[in-house]
């Protein structure tokens, strides 16, 4: 009599999201904020420029590539968040490799965001990197001051900026809390800097991540003819 034969293999239980549905967040991104360096300032300068058209102050803008060079990056410069310093933000489809900046401060920081839908970032090839598939999606400048009240110093913030097809992702909030994890990790007190009152977005944003708005003081500045003049004041 032969043998009868195996019951057959149980079916597979059926997945949660199903062999045919695309997962919620497949999409995948991988960032990295790292120490810009000189070579990074032809990218600088675009996102300059893009975030003077965006806060519609294209009339006041006057950098170039040569005086961001001269600048920022001046020979025998002075070692990071001791003076001018740029955190870039770069984007990849693949993870990033490790790399040594000579920082004993800082280690780039690796984050991945899954999102819903790709990215359809229509100047990838504006922004590429020397690495083929790494783009410049935003910056950060900052530098230090000084708090009396606390006696300790901090960062002031004069830039930050995420090109427009990556807002809204995170990656702002990435950016800043480099920088303010740098600061707590320098035992520094604060970390300051200013807002467009039009920009409700970014308020809005700020103030979710904990920032106090201070509505009760004013940015004053002299600049152009009125700081010749008043520098020619003979008190």
């Amino acid at each position: 009599m032969a043998a009868a034969a195996p019951p057959p293999s149980p079916s597979p239980a059926p997945s949660a999201i199903g062999e045919d549905l695309i997962p919620f967040s497949q999409h995948q991104i991988f960032s990295r904020i790292r120490l810009a360096t000189i070579t990074d300032v032809p990218h600088i300068h675009k996102l300059i420029h893009q975030m003077a058209v965006f806060e519609k102050l294209t009339h006041l803008c006057s950098a170039t590539e040569s005086s961001l060079a001269t600048t920022l990056f001046p020979p025998n410069s002075p070692p990071p968040f001791t003076s001018f310093t740029v955190f870039l933000l770069e984007v990849s489809k693949n993870p990033f490799n490790p790399i040594s900046q000579n920082t004993p401060n800082f280690t780039p920081v690796l984050k991945t965001v899954n999102l819903d839908l790709p990215i359809n970032d229509t100047e990838e090839e504006v922004f590429r990197t020397i690495d083929d598939d790494v783009v410049v999606a935003g910056f950060v400048l900052f530098f230090p001051n000084y708090s009396t009240f606390l006696a300790k110093p901090g960062f002031y913030i004069e830039d930050i900026f995420v090109r427009e097809c990556y807002r809204r992702k995170g990656f702002g909030k990435i950016l800043l809390s480099a920088v303010a994890a740098q600061a707590a990790k320098m035992g520094y007190g604060r970390v300051e800097w200013v807002v467009l009152d039009w920009n409700v977005n970014a308020i809005k944003f700020y103030e979710e991540m904990g920032a106090e708005i201070m509505q009760e003081w004013k940015v004053c500045r002299l600049t152009g003819d009125a700081l010749q003049a008043f520098a020619s004041v003979n008190i």
